[in-house]
């Protein structure tokens, strides 16, 4: 079996490898969905360390970093490292609606859900609709 070497590759390969040393805190993919009262947050984290993982809440701003150490083993020469490994940082606004005392989080399998749950206030409710009937019934 013949390996095609070939040289433009290797140099981007090279390149992006320094490009993303050099680069701040990588975003983490997450999915945000509301299910009923609560709104469910769900990162991608494969591969971290739970210790390493800081879920917080300053005001309205909810922060989420974590890190993944490098992968380091001597004597090893690499053919692919493409799993990135350093900080990850996202941050969020919250609304007024949110109780941020009850938020809770959970680490399971590379994922990390953070539930948010909705405060009374801000929770839909039913507006009864008077008319001039129903109002003339009320003060009689």
């Amino acid at each position: 079996m013949a390996v095609l070497f070939d040289p433009f590759r290797e140099l981007d390969r090279v390149a992006a490898s320094v490009r993303d040393a050099q680069q701040g805190p990588r975003l983490m993919p997450i999915d945000l969905f509301r299910d009923g009262d609560t709104y469910v947050l769900n990162a991608d984290l494969p591969g971290v360390d739970p210790g390493s993982i800081d879920v917080d809440v300053d005001g309205r701003v909810l922060t989420v970093r974590a890190e993944r150490t490098p992968r380091s083993r001597e004597g090893v020469k690499w053919m692919a490292s493409e799993r990135p490994s350093g900080s990850f940082y996202r941050q969020f606004t919250l609304s007024d609606g949110i109780a941020t005392e009850s938020i809770s989080a959970n680490y399971d399998n590379g994922v990390l859900s953070v539930t948010i749950p909705v405060t009374e206030r801000a929770k839909p409710r039913k507006v009864e609709v008077q008319t001039s009937e129903t109002v003339q019934a009320v003060s009689a």
